[in-house]
């Protein structure tokens, strides 16, 4: 039953009863819907700042599940990052070291990420700084993974070569020589033995009968066969690469031809005594672009530690040559 309403007539000191048309009755119910509808909105968008959609819920699940997992890889990408730093250490000071090759510098492993900012694209993001984070780590290490792999690659040639540099360079006595009894004259200044004056002798002589068996020292090529009744008489020439070349010489016989490939411990040809020459022996010298050096240092893969002191001490002793 609807509420009926009074109101005081202060004319005739009496209450009388207050009827409201429809039109003011219609009024007041919009006034009063309106303001319900009102103060729904001004809640709602209060109450959203706190409530959270499932949709809402969901993307902030994702959002910080991404974060979680990022922090996780930025882990990962330091780690690697660690391993990658000790393999450039590791193959500037140790690999680059022994196959004798330049360390790569710093500037050069880390080159071409100066200058234009390429990370523009990424940036009015709310997350953009994990993004660019992100993506910085991964364009330095792409960088320097590439300069290591292409330093392995150098590094495996240079180890070829290096196996073919061991295999070539002179490192065994060309006569078979371990009692040293065999040396007559080393390297350096010596009497010569016709013209009886202080000269270079520029090899080793190895005193050793007629048709002693003489070996190649190392892998190579015959670049000289020449048969002489003069200075060095019969010798032969051995090209071992890498600069380094090899003399034989007063052979009594050579069988070896121009050209020929040859390997260490091949036999070459036979002790003589043809050229200038007091006796039999074979004269050896080892050169390096051009210049000779002495070859007692040369004979690493034959002698013992003590032997090998045993021959210098021996080699490095004045007296007269043979040739």
């Amino acid at each position: 039953m609807a509420k009926v309403k009074f109101h005081y007539d202060e004319k005739t000191l009496s209450y009388k009863q207050i009827n409201r048309s429809f039109k003011s009755k219609m009024i007041n119910g919009l006034l009063i819907s309106f303001s319900l509808l009102l103060v729904s909105i001004l809640g709602f968008s209060v109450l959203s700042q706190f409530i959270q959609s499932s949709n809402e819920k969901y993307q902030a699940r994702e959002l910080s599940n991404l974060k979680l997992h990022y922090g996780l890889v930025s882990k990962k990408l330091d780690n690697i990052s660690t391993v990658l730093t000790e393999l450039q250490e590791r193959d500037n000071n140790i690999y680059r070291v022994y196959f004798e090759a330049n360390p790569i510098p710093k500037e050069q492993r880390l080159a071409g990420f100066g200058g234009i900012n390429r990370y523009k694209n990424l940036e009015g993001f709310d997350n953009s700084k994990i993004i660019i984070d992100a993506s910085k780590k991964m364009d330095i290490l792409s960088k320097q993974l590439y300069v290591q792999s292409i330093s392995f690659d150098e590094i495996i040639k240079l180890a070829k070569g290096k196996k073919n540099l061991l295999e070539s360079i002179p490192a065994i006595q060309p006569i078979a020589n371990k009692e040293l009894k065999r040396l007559a004259s080393g390297f350096g200044y010596r009497m010569h033995p016709v013209y009886k004056t202080r000269k270079f002798h520029g090899g080793m002589d190895f005193s050793a009968p007629k048709g002693t068996l003489i070996y190649a020292t190392g892998n190579g090529k015959v670049s000289k066969v020449k048969k002489s009744r003069r200075g060095y008489g019969n010798q032969v020439i051995i090209d071992h690469g890498f600069g380094y070349t090899t003399l034989y010489a007063h052979m009594s016989k050579i069988i070896v031809k121009r050209r020929q490939k040859i390997k260490r411990g091949d036999v070459i040809g036979y002790v003589g005594s043809t050229g200038t020459s007091t006796g039999s022996h074979l004269h050896y010298e080892v050169r390096k672009k051009g210049k000779r050096i002495n070859p007692a240092y040369f004979y690493f893969n034959d002698l013992s530690p003590e032997e090998y002191e045993r021959m210098i001490e021996v080699s490095s002793q004045e007296g007269q040559s043979m040739d």
